[in-house]
């Protein structure tokens, strides 16, 4: 029998009792946690990611009336209020029962136990959890974009936004062009807050942050056993968003086989997984966006011609930051704002002095640019003046000296340093490192993995 992938945690002050679970638990799932004091539980979860938990219900001597197992389950469904509990003890009423099933817990297993019964508990826990997790998976769809700054003083992104109210309405395919930290993903999320489909999941997909060899089992899912890895059927990100968006950032990295099954997918609304032969009728609408030159591509043969025209049915160039210069002291503000909330600093304020530096900077991340620059800078201050720290006040600070007598010319070692140095002055960015070094994400990523860095 193969075991099936779920993480359960054991909470019991006998230790007899957690090993002949653990021992018993783990013939039929992949990790079984133990914790024999309650106060680690809420710690453990908000470090681990766990299907179900087995709780004791008396933990101190002498009380045997079940309130600590209550007390606890509280605590953990205030954390994870899906949370499938199992709660034991060894002094069972009906009484007991009942208050447990009623304040939460999904079953009620007395000591000792059936082996039989508390597997078939626990599994059938497992599968809410699960099913839970399929459910919340879109929780945050409602939440509509007022949490970004959308409005705009620039006509150039004035004219975006009215296509934007235009194209929202349909369900064309929407191809975004624009330089990283443009807004792409923002803009993305509200075509879909503004369409019918708004109720439904918004899925974002970066291609540039999956590895080559995961694309297809990510966008398009597999079927039990379709490869070695393969220990369950998995519903690929393009299916989970049946009715509703699926949003395709950094188009541009899609492999030539992938681009082939994509236009496919596109044209006749059919997915297959991996490893099956069944077609499944998906019902969803298409945003895609880039920052490279898709032209170029097409005429380089890295990008299929069809899938281009299929997918720019309306093409919306994004205006960079440097071109939106009468927007920066709104987006300043609005950042200035969030991060003034989050690190408890509210009297901060943005003066002419320091928006007039803000407005002269080129600002070649963009948007995401000025974001991380305002938290930055609420971080480093006291609790009453802006500290300003621009990307080229950073830059300086991280500088190192040169040296001209470098002692090897090997390239490898030579492209480590670089991604090293890359990382360093933007803090582990990725994208901004990758953008720095000429290289898309995914091939920084590889890089990466390549010196363990």
């Amino acid at each position: 029998m193969r075991k099936k992938e779920a993480h359960i945690l054991i909470v019991d002050d006998d230790e007899d009792i957690l090993f002949s679970a653990r021992v018993w638990l783990k013939k039929f799932f992949t990790e079984v946690s133990c914790l024999s004091q309650p106060k680690n539980i809420l710690k453990f979860l908000s470090e681990q990611q766990v299907d179900t938990v087995l709780l004791d219900m008396n933990f101190r001597k002498g009380f045997e009336n079940g309130q600590d197992g209550l007390y606890w389950m509280q605590e953990i469904k205030t954390l994870e209020p899906q949370l499938p509990i199992i709660l034991m003890t060894a002094y069972g009423e009906v009484e007991l029962a009942v208050e447990a099933l009623k304040n939460g817990a999904s079953d009620f297993i007395l000591k000792p136990w059936n082996n039989e019964k508390l597997y078939a508990s626990v599994n059938l826990a497992v599968d809410v959890s699960r099913k839970n997790k399929k459910l919340n998976q879109w929780e945050n769809i409602n939440i509509k974009t007022n949490q970004y700054q959308l409005e705009t003083q620039s006509l150039a992104m004035q004219e975006v936004m009215d296509q934007i109210e235009r194209v929202s309405a349909t369900d064309a395919n929407v191809l975004l062009l624009g330089e990283n930290g443009t807004g792409k993903y923002v803009l993305a999320e509200h075509i879909h807050e503004l369409s019918e489909r708004k109720n439904q999941p918004f899925v974002h997909i970066d291609l540039g942050s999956l590895s080559e060899n995961l694309f297809e089992a990510e966008l398009f899912g597999y079927k039990k056993g379709a490869f070695t890895d393969a220990h369950q059927d998995y519903a690929g990100k393009i299916e989970n968003a049946q009715n509703g968006t699926v949003f395709l950032d950094e188009i541009g990295n899609l492999p030539l086989h992938l681009q082939t099954k994509l236009l496919s997918l596109i044209q006749n609304r059919k997915l297959s997984r991996i490893g099956e032969s069944k077609e499944r009728m998906l019902d969803v609408r298409f945003i895609f966006a880039t920052n490279e030159n898709l032209k170029k591509a097409v005429a380089e043969n890295r990008f299929r011609k069809d899938l281009y025209y299929r997918i720019n049915t309306v093409e919306l160039n994004i205006p960079n930051l440097r071109e939106r210069i009468e927007d920066i002291s709104n987006l300043a503000d609005y950042f200035l704002d969030k991060y003034k909330q989050k690190y408890h600093k509210p009297d901060l304020v943005l003066n002419e002095v320091l928006i007039s530096e803000l407005t002269h900077y080129s600002w070649p991340g963009n948007i995401r640019e000025l974001d991380h620059c305002i938290e930055r800078s609420v971080i480093l201050s006291n609790e009453k003046n802006l500290k300003l720290l621009m990307p080229q006040d950073e830059e300086s600070m991280l500088r190192e000296p040169q040296h001209d007598n470098v002692k090897s010319l090997n390239i490898e070692q030579m492209e480590e340093i670089l991604i090293k140095k890359a990382l360093k002055k933007h803090r582990g960015n990725i994208s901004l490192a990758a953008e720095d070094l000429g290289l898309s994400r995914a091939a920084l990523y590889r890089r990466m993995e390549k010196f363990e860095l």
